[in-house]
This record gives structure tokens, C-alpha cells and sequence, in this order.
């Protein structure tokens, strides 16, 4: 189900995906929304209840003035504290992953278990991809077609625009956003100190596997990396094995909460690291 609320006089939206499950919350990358979120909802309920915000300007949200690391991060403290459901389980994917493990460091208490999935303690994005994209078509198929191999990626964000076909996102508000994103957040992930699964894609042209392996060093005991077969968008590119990883990782962790332990123990799926 759609939902909306205001936040600083701009409307955000979300998809609650319902169901009798502890609820999830789920962060997309840039050129997404909440809807990419659709199949691990599916796969993930009825155990969890997944529900996924429309970040600022992507989406069904309003587009903002600012796409700085703090705008988002309050961002999501208006979003739990508008759901009322106290501490939760979270999950990102790029962008928002960087959000979600931001949000950990900086709300402690607030996150029990912490997915991030493909992406750094140190991000340098490259956002010539985002400048060299289509800026519309006159069909929804003639943009498909123009979008070629990364189509699969950006379908769940295309939309009729005017009299023809664009996204549900601004290009120059991308820009502005992944500018805003580079940088050493190395000080957030270690503040970071609930459970946490980094997944990434031993295809990933985003996250480097020296990289992903010393951030769960530097953690020891309380990160875990996983690798899946698959590139930057693991949920895209192998979500059976997503969603299983996933839902691993959080009935360990329900299962520590319940023992009142402080941690999750073990791996988290076939391929853990």
C-alpha cells in the first residue's frame, strides 16, 4: 500500500508492503524507488514486513533543494518516527546503504540489525553514467530500447512524463545527490554497532573485494560479508540468493534479540565470507 507523510514541508512517500512481520525497513539506490523492493518483500514475507521509502526526489517524493548525507539521514529519523514502530531492522542498497549505516552510527539504538548491500566506507561515484543517460523518449519502449543493458535496472523508475516517457527521478538532481555521496564515511561504519551483513556482487564494479573485506575487519565480530554471484545491484541480478541471505541473517538475529544476547553468531547463508 502507498503512503505518504510531511516532512520540513515536503512529501515523502513509501510502500508498506503489509503483512504480521516484524517490519523492515528498505533504503534504494540512486536511479530506484521503493518499488525495486517488490521481489524481497514477496520472498521475505510472511516473516517480515517490509516497508521501503521513496527517498527525496526519487520516486513518488517530492523533489528537495539538498541532497547532502545529513538531509537523508533525517530523512529516515521523520520516517520511523512517523511509522511509530521503535527500533528496526534495516536494509540499503547503495545510496541507501550509505543512509542506512549513516542513520545507525548517528541514532543509535534505533537499528537492531543492519543490511548494506554493495557499497563502501569510502564511495567515489562516477556520475557521467547519470549525465550520458537517455533524457526521455517518446514511449515507454523506444526509453527501454535507448536504456539497452541497464534497462533492467532503471525499468521500475520510468514513467510518462508530459507527452512522453522519462523517469521518476531528475537527472541533475542524481548528479547533485551522487556528488554529495562521495567521500571517507569510514567514521559512520564504525560507529555503527548493531549486527551487520555487507553483501556484495563478486561482479561489482562498485564495491572492491579488498574493500568490502576490510570494513568487516575492522568490525570484527559484529560485521559479516557475504558474496553473491552478481554485479553493483545484487537484488536485481540474483534475488533468490538475496533474499535468502537476507532472511538468514535477520532470524539469527530475531533469534538473538529473543535470547537477549547482543549479537549475531554463525553465517549468514551458503557463500558467507
Amino acid at each position: 500500500m502507498r503512503e505518504f507523510f510531511v516532512v520540513g514541508g515536503r512529501r515523502l512517500s513509501y510502500l508498506d508492503f503489509g503483512g504480521p512481520g516484524l517490519p523492515l525497513l528498505a533504503f534504494h539506490g540512486h536511479y530506484n524507488e521503493a518499488s525495486a523492493f517488490v521481489p524481497l518483500a514477496e520472498a521475505l514475507a510472511p516473516q517480515w514486513r517490509v516497508i521501503a521509502l521513496d527517498q527525496r526526489g526519487h520516486g513518488e517524493s517530492d523533489r528537495a533543494p539538498s541532497y547532502e548525507r545529513d538531509d537523508y539521514v533525517a530523512d529516515i529519523a521523520a520516517f520511523q518516527r512517523h511509522l511509530g514502530i521503535g527500533s528496526v531492522a534495516v536494509v540499503g542498497h547503495s545510496l541507501g546503504g550509505v543512509n542506512a549505516y549513516q542513520y545507525a552510527a548517528r541514532h543509535p539504538g534505533q537499528v537492531t540489525a543492519l543490511i548494506v548491500e554493495d557499497i563502501g566506507a569510502v564511495v567515489n561515484s562516477d556520475w557521467s553514467f547519470t549525465e550520458r543517460l537517455p533524457r526521455g523518449a517518446p514511449s515507454r519502449q523506444a526509453l527501454i530500447t535507448a536504456l539497452g543493458a541497464t534497462a533492467p535496472y532503471l525499468e521500475c523508475s520510468v514513467r510518462r512524463s508530459g507527452d512522453g516517457w522519462g523517469y521518476s527521478f531528475d537527472l541533475e538532481h542524481t548528479v547533485w545527490s551522487q556528488k554529495a555521496l562521495n567521500g571517507d564515511h569510514w567514521d559512520d561504519w564504525m560507529k555503527v554497532g548493531c549486527p551487520t551483513l555487507l553483501v556484495r556482487g563478486r561482479r561489482s564494479d562498485e564495491l572492491a573485494a579488498d574493500h568490502a573485506r576490510a570494513m568487516v575487519t575492522r568490525r570484527a565480530g559484529q560485521a559479516e560479508l557475504v558474496e553473491l554471484p552478481a554485479g553493483h545491484v545484487v537484488h536485481r541480478d540474483a534475488p533468490a540468493e538475496f533474499a535468502d541471505t537476507v532472511r538468514a541473517f535477520l532470524a539469527r538475529c530475531s533469534s538473538s534479540w529473543v535470547r537477549g544476547a547482543s549479537g549475531c553468531e554463525g553465517e549468514s547463508g551458503p557463500t558467507a565470507e
